[in-house]
């Protein structure tokens, strides 16, 4: 009997990762994709998908044969994003950033020890980098925004993902070197901002600005992302600065509504 809290938390956790992975794009994933994402055997990994699928969580393409997130996620995220109003503050600053840059640009938030894209503005420029968008998870520490964010985290909260920075890190390791990354985060408090010179992928630049919460930690970030030559030093200011006066904004904003007293 013991035993069994343990066996229904190890079940959710691996039915939220199935999630999570299913929902890093619209497409879904197949599920040799999902086997070797989740380190499941594949007989645990389809009986966990049918039963999602059963209750609506989940749907099986015909035609690609993914798996893809079901109608009921929509429900539940409907619901969610009444309580979560961020779509409705961070929309008018993605625009205002596309406009004013042509770049692309997004908003992420801090989920544990990743960071999450929740929305994407495409900037008008024709060249563009994709490497990022809706439901994509990096690593903190790993791309502009999870950089932003976890250079304005207490020290002994970095210190705790640094310590063990490869495990952390995973496949980003190679590129995101521990002395590149230490290096990263100590200019980005000193700049303000975030600058990613092609390290997920050579050639996607990228920068960021961290969003603070009610209480002062860095719980969000505006991000900017596009080629190379869009981020050369002499533009990487003005765009710096583009990206900490809507951060500003929309921290002032989100400690606005908390200040509100309820209705």
């Amino acid at each position: 009997m013991n035993t069994l809290p343990i066996q229904g938390a190890q079940v959710v956790s691996r039915i939220a990762g199935l999630l999570r992975l299913v929902g890093r794009s619209a497409e879904g994933m197949a599920l040799t994709g999902l086997v070797k994402e989740s380190g499941l055997t594949r007989p645990t990994v389809h009986r966990l998908l049918s039963s999602l699928a059963s209750e609506g969580l989940l749907d099986h393409d015909a035609v690609s044969g993914n798996w893809v997130l079901g109608p009921e996620i929509l429900l539940m995220g409907s619901v969610a994003s009444a309580r979560f109003p961020l779509e409705d503050i961070a929309r008018p600053s993605l625009r205002r950033l596309a406009e004013a840059t042509g770049e692309s640009a997004f908003f992420s938030i801090r989920r544990g020890s990743e960071t999450v894209c929740l929305l994407r503005e495409e900037g008008s420029f024709p060249v563009r980098s994709f490497v990022l968008h809706e439901g994509v998870r990096f690593p903190l520490g790993v791309a502009s925004a999870g950089t932003a964010i976890m250079a304005f985290l207490p020290e002994t909260e970095q210190e705790e993902l640094l310590v063990r920075w490869a495990e952390h890190a995973g496949a980003f390791a190679a590129s995101h070197t521990l002395e590149r990354v230490r290096a990263n985060l100590a200019q980005t408090r000193l700049a303000g901002y975030s600058v990613n010179p092609g390290l997920v992928l050579e050639g996607s630049w990228g920068m960021g600005a961290a969003v603070f919460d009610a209480s002062g930690r860095p719980a969000w970030a505006l991000s900017l992302t596009g080629i190379e030559p869009r981020f050369k030093p002499g533009r990487q200011e003005e765009l710096g600065s583009l990206l900490m006066a809507e951060a500003h904004r929309i921290t002032q904003q989100l400690a606005g509504d908390k200040a509100r007293p309820a209705r």
